[in-house]
């Protein structure tokens, strides 16, 4: 266990003059925005110690310098947006916020490159893309308020992440500086590289534990000239979620194939206060296909209504793209406004193995008489599972959920599955990492860490413990 030092009046000082007194926050107004994420549980909330905006690598650079002569923590932070505490100061030190690097450099259509600054929002990265013909193919739930460099932290997956991959797979080069300081350019606009170890896809989704990421390279595809959207209506669990896998192997190619059921349909329909079909006992299946010959796309539609319809679908749609997509979307803040304490799980499991994973969910719901909200990405097995505290005191909430996490992550390992899909693990599934996850894989991530981070400044606590 690493003893940290307090940030002292001298530390705000040569902070002050890195990056001028306007952009190093000390007043607790101001800090109180940089102490939690989109967790609103209490126990992870944190107030920093100090904030500070820089707006350049060589800035990091400073900065990152400064905490390792005096053996401070550095907490990079995007837009906050995160659901698993990784942008949250828990053993105090400088948050060190990139919402000032927030430019996009160039689009670079010849080697179909986008480049950018961390603090740009994932929507604004996909518009200008489009703009100029083209797809950036990040598509996370949150991507109106995400920042991209946030998305690069977390490896985030999102709503494309069946045909085009997840973050990881968008990713070309990063600029970086890492734990000691150092700027360094991992890749760039090649289209392939084997010229050792791929440092740059060990950065991607390491949380800010190994470093800040001031520069991304993203790569960007032709813009689909067309796109269709159908919904699939179940009335039974089971036949909705099997039809992914069976869409998955019929040469489709879709998109997106996304789950929602129905309390989450419900949910969703009364914080919208917009009706839904079937909303009082339908499980939604969300298709979306694209591409550039729309006869094509026609008969992809009538083959997947058929395949619906032989599964038991009550009805297959074409949707409103705007409607179904923004109820979609609208599923965690729906959750939170029904109960603002709310675990959301992130558990990934085969595909094949997803209506056992939901059902035995489903089960544990009546269990603990505790209400678990499932939806999430049915195409690649990324099952969001909100678990609401509604109106349980606090002495149940802290003996119902982490009973009911500890045997969903018993069942989901013991299927082959892992804790995150997308959220990451942050400070919030550190412990459920050090218990469920392979000892010797945790060990192989302690010691990259401790070789490229030996003062273990860059964001402690998160991802992996040295505490444990």
């Amino acid at each position: 266990m690493t003893n940290y030092n307090a940030v002292t009046s001298e530390v705000v000082d040569k902070l002050k003059a890195i990056i001028g007194d306007k952009y190093v926050y000390t007043d607790s107004d101001k800090l109180e925005t940089y102490s939690h994420d989109e967790v609103t549980d209490p126990r992870y909330i944190k107030m920093p110690e100090v904030v500070v905006l820089p707006v350049n690598a060589e800035e990091v650079a400073e900065i990152i310098k400064l905490a390792n002569s005096y053996l401070i923590p550095i907490v990079p932070r995007g837009a906050g947006t995160g659901l698993a505490c990784a942008a949250v100061p828990f053993k105090g030190g400088i948050v060190v916020s990139l919402e000032r690097m927030n430019r996009i450099l160039e689009i670079d259509t010849e080697n179909m490159i986008m480049i950018t600054e961390p603090g740009v929002t994932t929507e604004s990265v996909q518009k200008e893309a489009n703009e100029k013909g083209f797809l950036y193919a990040g598509d996370p739930c949150s991507g109106d308020s995400s920042f991209i460099g946030g998305n690069v932290a977390t490896n985030a997956g999102g709503n494309k992440a069946v045909k085009y991959g997840v973050t990881r797979n968008q990713i070309a080069g990063l600029e970086m500086v890492t734990p000691s300081g150092e700027i360094i350019t991992l890749g760039g606009k090649l289209k392939k590289d084997a010229s050792g170890y791929s440092l740059m896809n060990l950065v991607i989704g390491s949380e800010g534990t190994l470093g800040i990421v001031t520069k991304i390279y993203l790569k960007i595809v032709a813009l689909p000239k067309h796109t269709m959207d159908l919904l699939a209506i179940f009335k039974d669990l089971d036949s909705a979620i099997a039809l992914a896998p069976k869409l998955m192997g019929i040469g489709v190619s879709p998109v997106c194939v996304e789950f929602m059921d129905n309390a989450t349909i419900q949910c969703v329909e009364g914080f919208l206060r917009e009706k839904l079909p079937h909303s009082a006992d339908g499980y939604y299946i969300i298709v979306q296909i694209a591409g550039d010959n729309e006869e094509v796309l026609e008969d992809q539609c009538v083959l997947i209504d058929e395949i619906a319809t032989e599964m038991g679908a009550v009805e297959v749609l074409v949707a409103d793209p705007t409607v179904i997509w923004k109820a979609r979307k609208a599923y965690a803040e729906a959750d939170r406004a029904r109960s603002l304490v709310f675990s959301m799980e992130d558990i990934v499991v085969p595909i094949n193995k997803i209506p056992e994973t939901v059902r035995y969910i489903e089960d544990l719901s009546k269990k603990y008489n505790v209400a678990i909200h499932c939806c999430g990405h049915a195409g690649d097995g990324n099952i969001h599972a909100n678990i609401l505290k509604d109106q349980h005191s606090d002495k149940e909430w802290e003996e119902i959920l982490p009973a009911v996490q500890s045997e969903i992550y018993a069942m989901v390992y013991g299927i082959n599955g892992k804790l995150s899909g997308e959220h990451g693990i942050g400070y919030k599934r550190v412990a459920a990492l050090e218990k469920y996850g392979n000892p010797t894989e945790i060990k192989m991530m302690k010691a990259v860490k401790m070789a490229l981070d030996p003062n273990l400044i860059m964001n402690p606590g998160k991802v992996i413990s040295f505490d444990c």
